[in-house]
C-alpha cells in the first residue's frame, strides 16, 4: 500500500482494495498501521476521497514494527556481545545508527531509551575477526556442495594451501568455524575462519554423509586440541547427563560397557542399574578440573594423570574447612 500511495495522488478505498487483492476493511486496517509507523497518510473526504501521503513525504528505505525493530537492533548488539559479528566493532555501530536513522522518531526514542538502559549478566566475549567474505563464501559453497581452495594458517604458524569439502559453517565461543573434509590429511577436519587467508570455489560436488553434525565435530575437535595434560577419568552416568553439566567443547564423552569402574565406586552411593562413560579432556592446568568434578556430582574414578588425585584431595580439605567453618571465624 506504502508503495502505491508514493506513486502520488489520492487513492479510493475500492481502488486500493482491488490493488491489493483484500477487502475494503483491511484497506482501513492498513491504513491505520501506517500512521502507527509515523507515515503521514492523510484521509481526504467528498465524492472523489480516498487516501494520500502528505506532500513531500518520502518512503525511507527500511520499515519495521516496533518488535522488528528491537529484533534487529538487538541482534547487532547480541552478536557482537557474542563475538559473532565479522566485521569490526565500528562497523556493527554504524549498521545500528543506521537502522536508527530511518526508523520513526517515536520508535527511535523508544529503542534509545532500551538500549541506553539495558545490561548484560554475561560478559561480552573477545571478538577473533574472520573475513566476512570468507564466512558468506564458505556458507555458499557448504550449501550448494562445492569444494574450496584455502589458503590456511595452523596454531604453530605452518602455512599450507588444501581442498576442503566444507560440511558446515560453526559459531562456538566468539569464533568460527568450517569443518568438512580435508585433501590435505584425507579426514575430516575443522578450521578456524580468522585464519584462512585466502578462498576460491572449485568446480565439481561432494555429498555429506549421512548423520553428519557440523557442531558436534567441532566440539569433539576442540576436546581434542593437545594441551599440557591428557585426562581420562570413568563417571557413573549417562552420557547425556554428564553432557549436559560439562561445558561444551571442554570433553569428549563416550559410553562403556560395565567393567572394573562399577567395583570402584561400589561404596560411592550410586544407584543401582547406572552405566559407566568415558570423559576425556585436556588442560594447561589441572588445578580447575576438580571443581568441574564437584559440579558434575557424579561418582567417578581418575585413570589419569596420578596428579590429579593431589587436585582433588585439596580441594577436597578446602571445602571441609569451610563447611566447618563458623561466623566467629570471621571476626
Amino acid at each position: 500500500m506504502l508503495e502505491i500511495l508514493q506513486a502520488g495522488g489520492t487513492r479510493t478505498v475500492a481502488e486500493l482494495a482491488a490493488r491489493l487483492g483484500v477487502d475494503e476493511r483491511t484497506v482501513r486496517r492498513y491504513v491505520g498501521q501506517l500512521i502507527d509507523l509515523d507515515v503521514p497518510v492523510r484521509s481526504v473526504r467528498g465524492r472523489y476521497g480516498g487516501y494520500r501521503l502528505a506532500p513531500g513525504y518520502r518512503m525511507p528505505p527500511l520499515m519495521l514494527t516496533d518488535e522488528e525493530a528491537l529484533a534487529v537492533l538487538l541482534g547487532l548488539v547480541a552478536g557482537r556481545r557474542a563475538g559473532l559479528v565479522t566485521t569490526s566493532v565500528a562497523a556493527a555501530e554504524s549498521a545500528a545508527a543506521k537502522v536508527r536513522r530511518v526508523l520513526p522518531e517515536a520508535l527511535g526514542r523508544r529503542l534509545d531509551a532500551l538500549l541506553a538502559t539495558a545490561d548484560f549478566t554475561a560478559p561480552a566475549r573477545p571478538m577473533v575477526v574472520p573475513e566476512t567474505g570468507v564466512l558468506l563464501l564458505l556458507a555458499e559453497a557448504a550449501r550448494d556442495r562445492r569444494p574450496v581452495a584455502i589458503g590456511y594458517t595452523a596454531w604453530k604458524g605452518r602455512r599450507s594451501e588444501r581442498t576442503v569439502r566444507p560440511y558446515g559453517v560453526v559459531a562456538h565461543s566468539g569464533r568460527w568455524y568450517v569443518t568438512g573434509a580435508d585433501s590435505a590429511s584425507g579426514e575430516v577436519r575443522m578450521f578456524r575462519l580468522d585464519r584462512i587467508e585466502t578462498a576460491s570455489v572449485l568446480p565439481g560436488s561432494f555429498d555429506v554423509p549421512e548423520g553428519f553434525d557440523p557442531a558436534a565435530r567441532v566440539l569433539a575437535g576442540l576436546a581434542g586440541v593437545p594441551y599440557a595434560h591428557e585426562v581420562s577419568l570413568r563417571v557413573r552416568g549417562t552420557a547425556d547427563e554428564v553432557r549436559h553439566r560439562l561445558p561444551p567443547g571442554l570433553a569428549t564423552v563416550r559410553e562403556l560397557p560395565a567393567g572394573p569402574a562399577r567395583d570402584a565406586a561400589a561404596d560411592s552411593g550410586a544407584a543401582e542399574g547406572s552405566g559407566w562413560v568415558q570423559v576425556e579432556l585436556r588442560t594447561e592446568r589441572l588445578e580447575w578440573v576438580p571443581s568441574v568434578l564437584a559440579w558434575l556430582d557424579l561418582p567417578f574414578v581418575i585413570e589419569r594423570p596420578d596428579a590429579l588425585r593431589d587436585h582433588v584431595r585439596a580441594l577436597a580439605r578446602r571445602l571441609t574447612v569451610c563447611a566447618e567453618a563458623t561466623a566467629d571465624a570471621t571476626e
